[in-house]
């Protein structure tokens, strides 16, 4: 074998091992880098997942503390077992607490001039000292029956917004629109009983020093040790012995007249002030306070327009006038331009806690019954 064939031989056997060698080694290293490179990019996914969550987080944060939380509570997100039981409860509590203003407007509005009363505080002074507490609270269980009228209230004005946002209306007129039909068809229910109670809370009022008698325009043969229950069913079978079952409809037009515009415009001056009011406040100011103010000032506002309606409604049904045109003009020749007034610091003293305590109420239960995918919308 020539000599350069025997150097060549050698080099290849001596080389090959060095070769496996070194090519084992490429083929680890390889490995090694392809599971590198797997784990970087399996971190690498980690740490965006991990970024994308708390990225989510932060965005949900950052929209509850900027405002984006759920205004109004419609009437599909909300659990309506829970809803009414605790609605009728809330209405319940608020109407015990504040029934005796009403009775205080209610003979504020009924007598003539200054005659019996010089004001709210004077007329809560004297019917205290001439009953007690239980003159405060005339013609209450009847007037309590406003419970049940209460539920299909609030059936209606939710049911009415729901139906009108699948129509695109906006808040204002859907709370407008909404506010109407239910006042309409909650008087409807309500107006027999508030004739009744009505009486009832006017019955004798004369006897705490009035000029011209006491009031007792059906002539119900009373005194004070009568029973609640027994003046109730002699003013109920007066009224349908006088006038039939229309008797119990009497100013049925005149509440219509009063109530109507006056729970449409409370409803659409509530969410008006609501959504000027978070504008103003700082953001860490409670959304329910808000609400509570907005409905005091929507109150005020819809109690100082329909004043002079009310008055007109309360005596067609107490004093028994023919007509609206007559009561008119009656309190016109009475009271002139204070008949703009008439009744109207009770009224609104009243109409301002009634309608802090309703939205309290109202607006705590929705957020409870509020189901549990809205939740974390909810703010407090």
């Amino acid at each position: 074998m020539p000599i350069w064939a025997q150097q060549r031989l050698a080099r290849l056997i001596f080389r090959g091992p060095f070769r496996a060698m070194k090519d084992t080694g490429e083929r680890r290293r390889r490995c090694s880098a392809k599971r590198s490179g797997r784990i970087v990019i399996a971190k690498e996914g980690s740490r965006r997942f991990a970024r994308n969550t708390t990225q989510t987080v932060t965005n949900m944060a950052d929209g509850a503390t900027n405002g984006t939380f759920l205004r109004t509570i419609e009437w599909d997100m909300m659990d309506k077992r829970k809803f009414f039981p605790l609605s009728m409860l809330s209405s319940f509590s608020v109407r015990c607490a504040l029934y005796p203003l009403t009775v205080i407007k209610t003979q504020l509005q009924v007598q003539f001039r200054n005659d019996i009363y010089k004001g709210m505080i004077d007329a809560g002074i004297k019917i205290y000292r001439a009953e007690g507490v239980p003159g405060l609270y005339r013609g209450f269980w009847i007037s309590s029956v406003q419970i049940v009228s209460g539920v299909f209230y609030i059936s209606t004005y939710e049911g009415v917004r729901h139906v009108l946002g699948q129509y695109g209306a906006n808040q204002r007129a859907k709370s407008l629109v909404a506010g109407g039909c239910a006042s309409l068809v909650g008087q409807t229910i309500i107006v027999p009983f508030d004739v009744i109670s009505q009486h009832a809370m006017v019955l004798g009022m004369g006897a705490h020093g009035g000029k011209n008698g006491a009031v007792n325009p059906l002539g119900i043969n009373f005194d004070k040790g009568s029973s609640r229950l027994r003046i109730t069913r002699d003013i109920a079978r007066e009224i349908l012995r006088r006038d039939g079952v229309r008797g119990f409809y009497r100013g049925y037009t005149a509440s219509l007249m009063a109530y109507v515009p006056n729970s449409a415009m409370w409803w659409a001056f509530y969410h008006l002030y609501q959504d000027e009011l978070l504008k103003i406040v700082p953001p860490w100011v409670s959304h329910l306070f808000v609400q509570c103010v907005a409905g005091s000032f929507g109150g005020f506002t819809t109690t100082i327009i329909t004043n002079p309606l009310d008055i007109v409604r309360a005596r067609l049904q107490v004093q028994r006038l023919d007509s609206m045109s007559v009561a008119f003009r009656e309190l016109w020749h009475e009271e002139h331009f204070h008949m703009f007034f008439k009744g109207l610091t009770a009224r609104l003293v009243q109409s301002a806690a009634f309608s802090f305590s309703i939205i309290l109420g109202y607006e705590t239960i929705k957020r409870v019954s509020v189901n549990e995918q809205y939740r974390h919308m909810i703010r407090w």
